[in-house]
């Protein structure tokens, strides 16, 4: 929760006026006030960013048996909404520049599916894709580009917030997010029709009509309305979040740039990430290693995310790339880097990571 409180405000406001359900005044705002700071014209609060990543691919008419390109270094649930409509991933491997999709290896994936759907990129722990280089080959093939910004919300590409590039972005407010709803996601973009769609297909899809009239699937999707009172007291503090996140990096950055093992998530002179996470990368000794001493010091840190063409219930899919991707995942470790930290917390977890180095 924010210092100032401001999330309780909106939720007593959503109780005293008895609106519990997913819909609502902070529903409506809230969808209004984070397309307002993005910049972009329509939002759809929904239940998560999983489920704002399901609509996007059903607005990008995604279908059985067509073909959506994946980024592979990612969180299953990039992957999981495209299984959902029985569509088929190929996954793409990342590049060492941006830790996300290559655009070469997109290029050759296009080039041996020319009819693919749909394009999903991550901009992994708040680091932006090269969208300018991904959307022009997006645009040469004619395939439509979805971001799963999950990670990045206030993370900007070349002045612009990373979301707003593709047909669709998603963003997530899981508990673990840098706002947080303790659960929910929005679908944002500029096509009016598809994003009342998606509002349309969150609830249901219930016809207006005094009785309960379907003509076609629908999704318990939408965001409530006491959740969508937290979103709008945690999106007043986003600014802040991101500095204290952007502190937080330096500060590793500043304490172990000059070990010769340790190496940091790239950081382009386009991109102003929101640092999600902090992440480095090793030398000469392995994740296990440090992530167990550090949890024998009550500190937690975490691999980076195991590529999505490792997983077992993704063999047999095609994978593009050679091994960046991989590589990333069997050196890099994901450091503490909560909003709450302090500096002395932040030097405890520099301390436990110079000593194992030193052993």
């Amino acid at each position: 929760m924010s210092e100032q409180g401001y999330e309780q405000e909106f939720v007593k406001e959503a109780f005293d006026t008895n609106w519990i359900a997913p819909l609502g005044a902070n529903v409506d705002k809230f969808e209004d006030e984070l397309a307002k700071f993005v910049g972009i014209k329509h939002a759809a609060a929904l239940s998560s960013g999983t489920s704002a990543l399901h609509l996007a691919l059903k607005a990008a008419d995604v279908k059985r048996d067509d073909i959506v390109l994946c980024q592979s270094l990612t969180f299953s649930a990039t992957v999981n909404p495209i299984l959902y409509e029985g569509a088929i991933p190929v996954l793409i491997d990342s590049d060492f520049d941006t830790w996300n999709m290559s655009p070469i290896y997109l290029r050759a994936a296009l080039e041996k599916y020319p009819h693919a759907k749909a394009v999903v990129v991550v901009h992994l722990y708040g680091l932006s894709a090269d969208l300018e280089a991904i959307l022009s080959v997006c645009n040469e093939f004619g395939v439509t580009l979805i971001e799963d910004a999950a990670e990045s919300l206030g993370t900007t590409y070349k002045g612009k917030y990373t979301g707003t590039f593709g047909k669709y972005g998603i963003y997530s407010f899981n508990g673990n997010k840098i706002i947080t709803t303790s659960g929910g996601g929005m679908l944002i973009s500029n096509d009016e029709d598809k994003i009342e769609k998606a509002r349309f297909g969150s609830t249901q899809s219930r016809e207006k009509a005094r009785h309960y009239e379907h003509k076609e699937l629908g999704y318990n999707y939408r965001m409530s309305n006491i959740v969508a009172g937290i979103g709008r007291g945690q999106l007043k503090v986003l600014n802040d979040r991101i500095k204290k996140k952007n502190s937080i990096y330096n500060f590793y950055k500043s304490e172990l740039d000059n070990i010769d093992e340790i190496g940091f998530m790239p950081n382009n002179v386009w991109n102003e990430p929101n640092f999600w996470l902090s992440v480095i990368t090793l030398e000469n000794t392995t994740p296990d290693k440090l992530i167990d001493f550090l949890e024998k010091e009550n500190i937690e840190a975490r691999p980076v995310w195991k590529p999505m063409h490792l997983q077992p219930f993704l063999q047999g899919y095609d994978y593009i790339g050679e091994k960046v991707a991989e590589q990333l995942y069997q050196t890099g470790v994901c450091l503490p880097s909560d909003s709450k930290m302090n500096n002395e917390d932040l030097l405890r977890v520099t301390n436990a990571i110079k000593k194992v180095l030193s052993i």
